[in-house]
């Protein structure tokens, strides 16, 4: 074969203004055609993150202010409240009024009434002899200070929360305690009719 025929042999280089000698279209998905459109298989994921980036925060603002709302109305109930709560108050208010509830009570009530230069928990329970020497030893004195009658808890005081501290037969015992500095002042009145059982009545006071 003469250097001519092999040289018509060869193959000639594409051409790049042939369209028939552009590279193939890129194959679409699995049993597509040549050329068939590739489909945005993530389009739909991005939204669905979208909308939970937006949905989860907002559910919980709602869910927080619901709480919160919830939580003022409560407080406002116990506020405004004409009568004790039969449950104990919470350990803060225990705190800020100097009233040390001994473990193991019974019949525990508060209520808590507030003023503008005063506010004032009323607390009820029943202990043992024991506890209330503890109770008593808290705000820096001892059962042997209790002095015979009712007059500790004021008149006025009790009928805040309907407290009946003058029924004739009983065996009632009080002091008072001025705590020093800006610390509340505590009235208690102790009913001592079942001694092995006694009921406290308190009410601490703390002006601003």
């Amino acid at each position: 074969m003469s250097p001519a025929n092999r040289s018509e042999d060869r193959p000639e280089e594409p051409d790049a203004h042939d369209p028939a000698a552009a590279d193939p279209p890129a194959a679409g998905p699995a049993g597509a055609g040549p050329g068939a459109p590739v489909r945005p298989h993530r389009r739909w994921r991005v939204a669905v993150v979208v909308a939970l980036l937006i949905a989860v925060p907002a559910g919980y603002l709602t869910l927080s202010a619901y709480q919160s709302r919830d939580s003022g109305k409560d407080k406002q109930a116990v506020a405004s409240a004409t009568g004790l709560e039969w449950r104990w108050p919470r350990k803060v208010t225990r705190r800020v009024f100097e009233v040390r509830i001994p473990r193991g009570s019974t019949y525990v009530g508060y209520y808590e009434k507030n003023a503008w230069e005063t506010s004032s928990l009323y607390v009820q329970f029943r202990t043992s002899p024991e506890d209330l020497e503890w109770f008593l030893g808290e705000l820096g004195t001892t059962p042997a200070a209790l002095r015979p009658g009712a007059d500790a808890v004021s008149r006025e005081q009790a009928e805040e929360v309907g407290w009946r501290l003058d029924e004739p037969g009983r065996d009632y015992a009080g002091l008072t305690v001025d705590l020093p500095g800006t610390r509340p002042a505590v009235a208690v009145t102790v009913d001592r009719t079942r001694p092995e059982r006694p009921q406290v009545h308190v009410v601490s006071t703390a002006t601003f």
